[in-house]
Formats: structure tokens, sequence, C-alpha cells
């Protein structure tokens, strides 16, 4: 048998990045959760935390860490069914979930925060490129997620919800600075863009499509979505711009599309692991009813 204990301060460990505050959240000492872990460790034969700042899992320590997270989602809904064994304080569940930083920014806060508000759970929203979210789900470290792949994650359900519309855009100073003779190849390789990281492919995606060849662009890197709105707006560089994001600045001349009516359409799907779960359901229905409130039609 599983020793459950154990398991929660392994869980914990990598949620919380140390065993300090690990130990602060399961009111324990950090030497009692050392001792845990090292008996877990010893048990399953491999290390399952690679100490660190953050401390992170293994990839056995993944695997039970989405173990854990199944299990606690299996009991919330066993409680519901055998309500005498439902302890007399509401146990949050964390749920675990990766998400690109343009939904987050727009459409998915309001949805999650809207299920959070109700619901018994802690969300833990991680944050990568839509062409990389589903990777998370495939290493266990989320029970679900919004990607742009359509191809099911291994115990995953996938539905489609919707394509987020973007727009190169750029001050109308930038556009007249750089672009004056337009926009092709030779003007994109001079130019300088904007990336939110070295993940990001969306300008070269756009590019690429534009010049129907590969240019090298000159990339300022800026992680944040607003912040890529408002450099852009400040004549730092061109970018890839979620439509919904700008209208404001499209109205005023704030911003301008280099190429009009040259849009690039990402489509996104949500994948969800494949466990009985009114708590994953009711998060589902609420990320899937923004989705297709706030996306263009799947």
């Amino acid at each position: 048998m599983l020793d459950y204990s154990s398991l929660s301060a392994l869980a914990t460990v990598v949620r919380e990045g140390s065993f300090e505050r690990a130990a602060r959240a399961l009111h324990v000492t950090p030497s009692a959760i050392s001792q845990r872990i090292r008996l877990l460790e010893e048990r399953a034969g491999c290390a399952l935390v690679v100490r660190g700042q953050p401390c992170v899992a293994t990839e056995t320590g993944r695997r039970l860490c989405q173990h854990v997270d199944r299990v606690r989602l299996l009991e919330h809904e066993l409680q519901g069914a055998l309500p005498l064994w439902a302890e007399d304080k509401v146990a949050r569940i964390t749920l675990p979930v990766a998400v690109n930083a343009d939904s987050l920014a727009t459409w998915f806060a309001p949805a999650v925060a809207g299920f959070a508000a109700h619901a018994p759970v802690l969300m833990g929203v991680a944050v990568d490129d839509q062409d990389h979210t589903a990777e998370w789900l495939r290493t266990g470290e989320v029970v679900a997620a919004v990607t742009s792949s359509n191809r099911p994650a291994v115990g995953c359900n996938s539905q489609p919800l919707g394509a987020m519309r973007y727009l190169a855009t750029a001050s109308p100073r930038f556009v007249a600075e750089h672009f004056a003779e337009g926009v092709g190849a030779g003007s994109l390789a001079r130019a300088p863009s904007l990336q939110f990281n070295t993940k990001d492919e969306l300008q070269s995606r756009w590019v690429r499509r534009l010049c129907h060849r590969h240019v090298e662009l000159p990339r300022h890197s800026l992680p944040s979505s607003h912040a890529f709105v408002i450099a852009a707006v400040a004549g730092m560089g061109w970018g890839l711009q979620p439509e919904s994001m700008i209208r404001a600045q499209l109205k005023s001349g704030a911003l301008v599309e280099l190429v009009p009516d040259s849009p690039l359409d990402v489509p996104l799907h949500w994948q969800q692991a494949r466990v009985a779960s009114s708590l994953l359901d009711g998060l589902t229905r609420h990320v899937v009813s923004a989705a297709r409130s706030a996306l263009l039609n799947a």
C-alpha cells in the first residue's frame, strides 16, 4: 500500500517549491517532511525530488504527484457519495492547470475565477506557450490545459475551444520608420520584433506565411502579454497581439496593422485528465463557456 501521508508531503514540496514552505502548509516541521520524503525515496528506490531553489520532481516523482492529484479528486467524489465519511472542515483540492499567457490575460482568468469562487478548490495555474502546454499533461504536472494540440495526451480528453485571432501590429511611428518601403522579407529582417520568450513562434509563423520562406527576425524578449502591448505602443518593436487585447489601441490609432487583413488564427483546445470528477467537469464547463464567448467559432 502507498503511504499517502508521505505522498502528500511529496506533492506539497513540489507545489510549494521547498521543504520549509511545505512544512508550513502541512503544519509539521521541515525535518518531518524530510523524513517522509526520505522514506518514500527508499521505498521507491530512486530520487523523487531534486533539491534546489525551487525543488522540482523527478520523472518518477511527477508520476506520484499526478497520482496524488487524481486520488484527491476521487476522494472528493467519494465524500459526496458518503457524507458520513466527509470531514467537518471542507478541504480545498488543488487543481493544477496550464495555459498560454494570452489566454490567461484575456478570457481564461475570468473563467477560473468564476469557478473557484464557488468550488472547494485552489487553482494552480502554470503559464507556457500554447504549443508546449500539452507537455505539462504528458508529464503529469497538471490535470488540464489549454493547448494548440488537438491530439489528446495519454489518459486525457480533448475538445476544441475556438481560435484566438492575432494581428501583427506596431505604432504608426515605428511603421513609418521601419516599413516606409513596405513590409517584406528585407524590412522584416531589419525591424526589431517582439517575442514572449524563446518558445514564441507566432511572429515567425506570420512572417513565413507572408513571405513564403523563413526570415531571421531581430527580437526583443518580453514575457508579459500586457507589457507586449505597452512596448508596441511605445515603438519598441512589432509583434503579434491578440485582437481582443488591442481593440482600443487600434481604434485610437496607437497601433496599426503592418499588413491590413492578415490575421493569424490559432486554434485552441482544452485537454483534461480522464478521471471521474465533478470538480474537473465544473472547471471544464466554465472554461468552455468562456472560450466560446471570447474566441472565434471552433
